[in-house]
């Protein structure tokens, strides 16, 4: 091992979420053979241009990039010069201290300001431009950077990364080394980002034995959690064992001896109903249980509106297709009723036409979807108010806990809830939307089956469907003016396993042939600045948007971002910045939310665009889309990793959403996420234009694969026996 000090140059690599780091460092000496300047990589859990750091690691020899010096423990050090200490407190990790502010303070008290800072802080209203307020914020910031720097080295110490000291001060404050020393397995549950792993490295050196109950208990948990993250709601016993035991190191009887303790105990459920002995955490079992019920009862329990058909319903159901107007009669009657169909199949008609009667008879319709881009659309689409489930069922602060307000106690005024988009819901948020609807109460889901299923864990509406307890119509027919599309016609081609139709340019299709990453990305960035603009005309940034099957790679959604943000929005004296961890957002970026925050009413895959930067106070204001006003939300320095840029996003966040124009690169490079649902997704994102970029044996693949990956899910087989139970009541 060997340490080095010195500053920061400039920051290559960034990523939010592991924290690994590559930058260029500038050593305070000559290394024999290297010289003083040198490439570091690593887990930096706060690094900005112009930091001073100790590194310690080794050197080692990347086969592209070259040596590189491998760090295994950083620590920021304060800066020798004033210049020096103008760059580290500047740098933004200080909220309140800006270049400006640091520069004052440097003037005022030179290398004695932090000192100030920590002993004298009195004394920092002395500096022009700091009052009382900004003094304080100023205070607050330096103990919490303090804080970070104990937990890093407390975590260090028992032989973990500092990767995520951050985010654990964040959740625990001064009270993170009581709260590690008690219990580390709490960090795998409380702390976004923090898992099992990381927990286990801890308490492995804090002694705590590899056959722990507490660590079966955690490595369980832990197993099922991940499960969930790929969209399961149980594992299978068999599973479960097997795949805790690799985790945890122990012989699976040990690990078998656990699961049954913790049945008896009730921490886990085992469904007697199922030959693969499904292993749920308890809440989860409950959860689905509760949500079969419901939709039995609510779609067996009555026949909802038996109000006659008049004249008025008549003249207008006239004018609709015999499957349009049998999903509106059969809504009518409906206690649960599903609505699906592919594109140009008239679902948006037919909803509008089935609110209109529901509110000739007197009947409150709310309108949802599970996220805010497609809660605007829904809005935009039936002239009516919509909003995301979460603002529908006021989620928020209640007597000091997020909760949400509308449940069985408190349900929702409405004689009828349409979910829009409802292929996205997922088990926990059906869970509270059931909760919240009275007795009597119609939910009509509206949705395309053929759809990429939900980011989290469920697959609401393929179970429903495949349940047979609910009333459906799902329409097949293309109306005439659909079928003059080529993006409808091709995303049914694609739907039915055939190659799309490329052919010359249309109105709203093209088809650009490219071979490789490389040039795959050129032809990308060429078209989102020069060639799509003059075309509608679109704005490059709002209505342009890029979707990319993966996250890696040279034609992977962040390299896209990265190189669009330096085409469409490049620096300019107009746009302020703010540089955090490696990334630059910048006055009129289109950025994304990557995790659920309750506080603010955000949500992972929300796509806002940046239209405030303050440099000096380290805060950026993001106006995101909703209804029935756009939210405007404000970001401090330390929380903006919950942030990227959106220039290019995943098809998988983009589901819910429609935009302009689409521009998708189909790739070879992509083999292993080429898949006919994702494509077909991705092609029914674009609502004037859709942009193919790649080869046609890419394509070719895509179109093929049609292996869905099963989710473990029980609600199909449970709603069966919830219809059975209802009936015979």
């Amino acid at each position: 091992m060997e340490t080095h000090e010195g500053v920061v140059e400039r920051i290559t690599f960034r990523n939010p979420e592991s924290l690994y780091t590559v930058a260029r460092f500038r050593s305070d000496r000559v290394i024999s053979g290297r010289g003083s300047s040198f490439t570091v990589v690593g887990s930096f859990s706060s690094v900005s241009p112009g930091e001073r750091f100790r590194v310690t690691g080794e050197w080692a020899v990347h086969p592209e990039y070259g040596a590189q010096f491998r760090v295994q423990h950083a620590e920021p050090v304060l800066p020798v010069t004033e210049n020096g200490l103008i760059r580290y407190l500047g740098s933004g990790m200080i909220h309140g201290i800006g270049p400006a502010t640091a520069a004052k303070l440097v003037e005022r008290f030179g290398l004695a300001a932090t000192k100030v800072i920590d002993n004298e802080p009195g004394r920092l209203t002395e500096v022009e431009g700091i009052g009382p307020v900004k003094a304080a914020r100023i205070i607050e910031g330096w103990h919490r950077q303090q804080g970070v720097r104990e937990v890093m080295l407390f975590l260090q110490s028992h032989g973990a990364s500092p990767a995520y000291a951050m985010r654990i001060f964040r959740r625990y404050g001064q009270d993170t080394v009581r709260v590690i020393r008690e219990n580390p397995y709490r960090l795998a549950d409380e702390v976004f980002g923090v898992g099992f792993k990381t927990a286990d490295a801890i308490a492995r050196q804090l002694g705590i034995s590899a056959q722990s109950g507490y660590r079966l208990q955690a490595g369980l948990r832990y197993q099922l959690q991940q499960s969930a993250g790929e969209g399961h709601i149980y594992l299978p016993r068999a599973a479960l064992v097997e795949g805790s035991a690799a985790l945890l190191g122990v012989d699976a009887a040990m690990v078998a001896a656990a699961v049954d303790e913790q049945l008896l105990q009730g921490l886990l459920i085992q469904d007697q109903g199922a030959d693969d002995e499904p292993i749920y955490l308890r809440s989860v079992f409950e959860s689905e249980e509760f949500v079969a019920t419901r939709l039995a009862v609510l779609a067996l329990g009555s026949r909802g509106d038996q109000q006659a058909v008049g004249v008025k319903d008549q003249a207008e159901l006239a004018g609709l297709s015999e499957g349009q107007r049998q999903a509106v009669l059969r809504a009518l009657e409906a206690g649960v009723f599903v609505l699906t169909g592919g594109p140009g199949t008239g679902k948006t008609t037919t909803l509008n036409c089935l609110i209109r009667r529901f509110e000739a008879r007197g009947r409150k319709v709310a309108l949802c979807a599970p996220t805010g881009r497609a809660a605007k659309r829904v809005a935009e689409a039936t002239g009516r108010e919509a909003k995301t489930v979460h603002r529908l069922l006021e989620y928020g602060y209640s007597d000091g806990a997020l909760t949400f307000r509308r449940n069985e106690r408190n349900p929702l005024d409405a004689d009828a809830v349409v979910v829009d988009e409802s292929s996205m819901l997922d088990l926990q948020l059906t869970d509270q939307l059931l909760r919240a609807l009275r007795p009597g109460t119609k939910l009509i889901l509206v949705g395309d089956a053929d759809q990429l299923p939900a980011v989290g864990p469920g697959s609401i509406l393929r179970d429903v469907l495949a349940s047979g307890i609910v009333d459906v119509v799902t329409l097949t027919e293309i109306f005439r003016q659909a079928r003059e599309s080529m993006i409808v016609l091709n995303a049914h081609r694609v739907n039915r396993g055939e190659f799309p139709w490329l052919g010359a340019e249309g109105r709203d299709f093209m088809y650009v042939p490219s071979e490789g990453s490389d040039e795959t990305l050129r032809a990308i960035v060429d078209l989102c600045r020069e060639r799509l603009p003059g075309r509608g005309p679109y704005d490059p940034i709002r209505d342009i948007q890029v979707l990319s099957p993966m996250r890696r790679g040279t034609a992977g959604v962040d390299n896209i971002n990265r190189e669009l943000q330096e085409a469409l929005n490049p620096p300019h004296p107009n746009r302020p910045q703010i540089e955090h961890s490696g990334f630059t957002f910048r006055l009129l970026d289109k950025v994304m939310q990557v995790r659920n925050n309750y506080d603010r009413e955000v949500f992972n895959g929300d796509v806002g665009q940046v239209t405030r930067v303050d440099s000096e106070e380290g805060e950026l204001e993001v106006t995101f889309p909703d209804q029935p006003v756009d939210r405007r939300v404000v970001y401090e320095r330390d929380e903006l990793d919950e942030l990227v840029l959106a220039y290019g996003v995943s098809v998988h966040k983009s589901q819910g959403s429609e935009y302009p124009v689409v521009v998708l690169p189909v790739i070879t490079a992509h083999y292993v996420m080429l898949q006919r649902n994702l494509l077909y997704t991705a092609l029914t994102r674009a609502r004037r234009l859709c942009v193919l970029v790649g080869s046609k044996k890419a394509l070719a693949i895509a179109v093929r694969n049609n292996q869905l990956r099963a989710r473990h899910t029980g609600l199909a087989r449970k709603l069966v026996a919830a219809a059975l139970r209802v009936r015979a009541t």
